[in-house]
């Protein structure tokens, strides 16, 4: 089989190798990915709750809870109440922070002219297209089991016998 033609490998490797590069440049920030993540994510939705932000970047709420509290001691990020749950904290971008975000987007199109030299702007629209037709195609298909790792069946008692 020749893995340069299997669709599964080439997504994870072209994700790896991406990933990879972006972070490299984030380094120079001294910024992750997750902490990358989490300031794109919250320019585009400004006023979100710290629980929905860990849902969208896709990080555990304890470990955004540590990034946030970096970003807010760096002054990039403010905290608030939030009006309608006071046990909530609705999340926004301080004028500090929105040139590191604007930085990172930058990093971002960096990375991306790196991935996508060579395609003629037609194919990276192709690209672009086919990439977010197969992104909902995995949407809309119901989910299996548990949609991770193969399960092991539950161990089953022993079958009954019956005393005569």
């Amino acid at each position: 089989m020749d893995l340069h033609r299997n669709l599964g490998f080439l997504l994870k490797d072209v994700s790896r190798l991406y990933t990879r590069r972006f972070e490299g440049r984030a380094h120079a920030l001294s910024l992750t990915l997750p902490q990358c993540k989490a300031l794109a994510y919250l320019a585009n939705n400004e006023g979100v709750s710290q629980k929905r932000l860990s849902e969208l970047v896709e990080i555990d709420p304890m470990s955004l809870v540590r990034i946030l509290d970096r970003m807010e001691a760096d002054g990039w990020v403010k905290r608030r109440s939030d009006p309608e749950d006071r046990r909530a904290r609705c999340l926004a971008i301080t004028e500090t922070g929105k040139p590191i975000v604007d930085r990172v987007w930058e990093l971002a199109g960096e990375t991306r002219g790196e991935a996508l030299a060579g395609l003629s702007t037609e194919e990276r629209a192709m690209l672009i297209d086919l990439l977010a037709r197969v992104h909902a195609n995995l949407l809309a298909v119901k989910p299996l089991a548990e949609d991770g790792p193969a399960q092991k069946p539950e161990p089953q008692p022993p079958p009954v016998r019956e005393l005569r």
